[in-house]
């Protein structure tokens, strides 16, 4: 399965928000009431070994360890992302999530229904590839997995922002995230000093390639926070 990573344990921090230092020195006003419940919780409570759902689980990370474990979690990267708030931090179902439930549920039947198999297989397959070992998922990756010691977070300056709506901003977005993608680019532009300096990538595919081949980097390599729940 390749080489087995070096970390045994998450990097472990008692700052529990991250971001508020920068954002309040940077003297700018975030908004937050626009972003999904659980991605929400990820910005308020980034790290927090309860209340972020984005962190891996302790059993994701030692069950994917190694060289060849890491490539099959990217690979099913998508499942882990959407799955795992559900089973660690459920949350009630409203009335829209139960329809749009059914709704996706019926248009699969059709699918089977008149299309066979086929179909189904065609966009489940789409649908790992595009979050997993897809360049543009590099994303998912380079945000927040530590590829240098001591910092949480990382932005991606490269070409493929042209592309994906400026997401590769991303100590930008989580700073400010009421700013849209669009306008990113100035909030680095408006205060370089505290952004040129900070660690980044400038290629999502180096990314996937270090996170796999690098043993120090892996499902263990994020930093978390005791909960404040």
């Amino acid at each position: 399965m390749g080489q087995h990573v070096s970390r045994t344990d998450f990097e472990w921090t008692e700052d529990q928000e991250p971001h508020a230092p920068r954002r309040n020195s940077c003297n700018l006003s975030s908004n937050q009431t626009a972003v999904l419940k659980y991605h929400l919780e990820h910005h308020r409570y980034q790290g927090d070994d309860k209340l972020d759902s984005d962190i891996p689980t302790s059993l994701e990370a030692k069950l994917f360890s190694t060289t060849g474990g890491k490539l099959l979690w990217l690979i099913l990267h998508s499942l882990f992302y959407a799955l795992r708030p559900v089973f660690i931090r459920p949350r009630s179902r409203t009335k829209l999530e139960l329809f749009n439930t059914v709704l996706q549920l019926s248009f699969n039947f059709a699918l089977f229904y008149f299309l066979d198999v086929k179909s189904l297989v065609y966009m489940l397959g789409g649908s790992l590839l595009a979050m997993g070992v897809h360049p543009v998922a590099g994303h998912f990756i380079s945000e927040l997995y530590m590829f240098k010691k001591g910092f949480e977070t990382y932005s991606y300056y490269g070409p493929l922002n042209w592309i994906t709506f400026n997401v590769g901003y991303h100590n930008e977005y989580h700073d400010f995230p009421a700013v849209p993608g669009s306008r990113l680019p100035q909030v680095r532009a408006i205060a370089p000093e505290y952004y040129d300096a900070l660690p980044h990538h400038h290629s999502w595919v180096k990314v996937q390639f270090d996170f796999l081949m690098d043993p120090d980097v892996g499902p263990y390599a994020r930093v978390k926070s005791s909960s404040v729940d």
